[in-house]
Parts: C-alpha cells; sequence; structure tokens
C-alpha cells in the first residue's frame, strides 16, 4: 500500500514498512490473545530495535494511523515526527466507542463468515494467505476500550501532518479534530482521494510529505 510512496520518500532517508501481525507476510497466530493494540505497539518498538532505529517519523493510515498514536503516547521519546493519513485518534464517549466496537465485531464476523468476498475494495487491501489474523485484528486491535490515545493529542510536541482524503467523508471530522487539538499541527486535505489518499493522489501526497518531513 506504500508503493507509491517509497521511493519518493528516499532519498538519504530510510523508509521502512511493514506487515502487522496477522496481515500479509507476518505470521497470523491462531490465538486470540496475541491479537491488542499493547501487542502492536510492542511490535513496532521490537521492530525499530531491530533496525538499531532509536528513533523514528512515525506514517500510518486508518488503523496504523492509530497505532502511530498509540506508540507516541506510550513512547514518545521514539517519535520524531508524526504523519496521520485517514485515521482517527478513536472516542471519548462511551456511546460512539460502542458503535465502533460493533461495527468492529461485524467486520471480524463477516471475515469469518464470507472469506475474501468480506475484504474490503480500498485500494490498500492486500493479499493475505488466511483471515484468521484479520477478524482477530478487528476485534483486538479495532476495538477500543479507553481515551487514552484521544486524550494524549495534547501532549503531542512533535511536528504533526495530518492528511485526509476530501471524499473520505468518514474521517474528515476526525482529520479536523486531530489538527485542532494536536498543537502546532498541519492539515492536508487532498482533492479526490478517498480513504487511502496516499495511493488515490500519491503524487500530491508525497509532495506533502516531502516537504513536511524537509531534508533527512
Amino acid at each position: 500500500m506504500w508503493d507509491a510512496n517509497v521511493g519518493a520518500l528516499c532519498g538519504e532517508r530510510r523508509v521502512i514498512t511493514w506487515d502487522m501481525r496477522g496481515h500479509a507476510a507476518s505470521d497470523a497466530p491462531e490465538d486470540a490473545s496475541a491479537y491488542g493494540v499493547q501487542q502492536s505497539v510492542g511490535d513496532m518498538a521490537a521492530l525499530l530495535d531491530t533496525l538499531g532505529a532509536e528513533r523514528a517519523a512515525l506514517g500510518g493510515m486508518s488503523l496504523g494511523g492509530y497505532l502511530s498514536l498509540a506508540f507516541h503516547a506510550r513512547h514518545h521519546e521514539r517519535v520524531t515526527s508524526l504523519i496521520l493519513v485517514d485515521t482517527g485518534p478513536g472516542f471519548r464517549s462511551e456511546e460512539p466507542r460502542r458503535e465502533w466496537n460493533a461495527f468492529a465485531e461485524r467486520t471480524a464476523e463477516a471475515l469469518e463468515r464470507d472469506g475474501p468476498a468480506a475484504l474490503s475494495d480500498s485500494p490498500e487491501v492486500g493479499e493475505h494467505d488466511g483471515l484468521t489474523g484479520l477478524a482477530h485484528t478487528a476485534r483486538r486491535v479495532m476495538a477500543q476500550h479507553d481515551a487514552h490515545v484521544i486524550d494524549s493529542l495534547a501532549t503531542i510536541a512533535v511536528p504533526t501532518l495530518v492528511v485526509v482524503g476530501s471524499r473520505d467523508r468518514n474521517f474528515l471530522a476526525a482529520a479536523d479534530y486531530m489538527a485542532a487539538k494536536i498543537p502546532g499541527a498541519s492539515k492536508v486535505v487532498l482533492e479526490g482521494a478517498g480513504h487511502a489518499a496516499n495511493i488515490d493522489a500519491a503524487d500530491a501526497f508525497n509532495a506533502a510529505a516531502r516537504d513536511f518531513l524537509g531534508d533527512p
């Protein structure tokens, strides 16, 4: 999903992409307890440790953006900047959180019931050997149980770029909220892009990201 962006962002900068556990080439444990926001944040830290990167600019789209915020909340000293694409910070109120978690559960059930037919046709969706990991991810990583990520926005002290596609109606308000709550954050709306703005408007995304990151 980042193929159209990596080359444009490299130069003298090392760019690392990875598959979450349960996704694509990464292992997909059968045990549901192996999945969660804490485990995902731990995987991110372990990846940076393995590659000898003490600090990094974190970029993530959708769930990846939420996990980037969760990583910053846990390991802020390891983050130099954030690029948050078509994502949101979660919910502070119980009712919208319950509605979101019900959506996550329906997603998991559809993956288990319908198999590949349940996969979204959004362009960021890749190929997977099995869907068990995706179902566990929906239930255990997408689902939210507290407000620690949204409550952390005001504490973010690193440069932050919020990117959203103009047609990504589900996340336009979230982008506005994050841009308002994160001190000094910048926001870019990519015209004509949907819920995969880095793919739908790759050239515009790459230009905005390069401008934001500056020289490595």
